[in-house]
């Protein structure tokens, strides 16, 4: 039987204390420079527990660029970083870069308890979360053929690692916002030649 194709999700570091407080979504945010430093010892256990070799993804933002290197920097050799752009965040079209507390008077749909909006709220000019699994999953499984048998690291984020188990489980949206997806959290999947695998979900570095 041929070996699946291994999965390692991370959601990119904790960005700047000002992007945190507004709706970012794919604006291309900074980093938080003291997170940075007080991390390193997840940085490091990260570097410690993630496969040698593998092929490493990014999206186009900064934001995961930037954790990637700083893995590196903590101790894992540094890898080419190939991007692909369908497992950037959900885009929130008009309402990226509004402050929270605006966003409830223009939603349609009860927000979801755990995510600012419905998994099929829509914003103007945006996406919903179905629309980021239905364009993540596809993504997911050209890189599984791409790289079968193989070891891939993604660097994304939280709602793309959400709509990347929605793929794997056949779940719909609102399902997936109920999971827990922590900054530097380490999410994995296997895909096998049949099946999708889920073999853990927002495990912390160090623990």
């Amino acid at each position: 039987m041929a070996e699946p194709t291994g999965f390692w999700l991370i959601r990119h570091a904790i960005v700047a204390e000002n992007a945190r407080a507004i709706l970012y979504g794919t604006l291309d945010v900074e980093l938080c420079p003291a997170s940075l430093l007080e991390q390193v010892p997840m940085y490091r256990a990260l570097a410690h527990r993630l496969p040698r070799p593998a092929v490493w993804v990014t999206t186009p933002l900064a934001r995961t660029r930037r954790t990637a290197e700083a893995i590196f920097a903590a101790g894992y050799p540094s890898a080419a970083l190939h991007v692909e752009p369908a497992l950037v965040e959900q885009h929130l079209g008009e309402w990226q870069g509004l402050a929270h507390a605006e966003l409830p008077a223009r939603l349609s749909l009860k927000p979801h308890a755990f995510w600012p909006l419905a998994g099929q709220e829509r914003p103007p000019g945006g996406e919903s979360i179905q629309d980021v699994i239905e364009r993540a999953g596809p993504a997911l499984e050209r890189l599984a053929e791409a790289y079968t048998g193989r070891d891939v690291v993604v660097v994304s984020h939280g709602g793309t690692i959400r709509a990347a188990v929605a793929h794997a489980l056949g779940i719909g949206p609102d399902a997936a916002l109920h999971l827990a997806v922590q900054n530097l959290s380490l999410t994995r999947l296997e895909r096998h030649a049949d099946a999708w695998r889920v073999v853990c979900v927002n495990e912390l570095p160090g623990y």
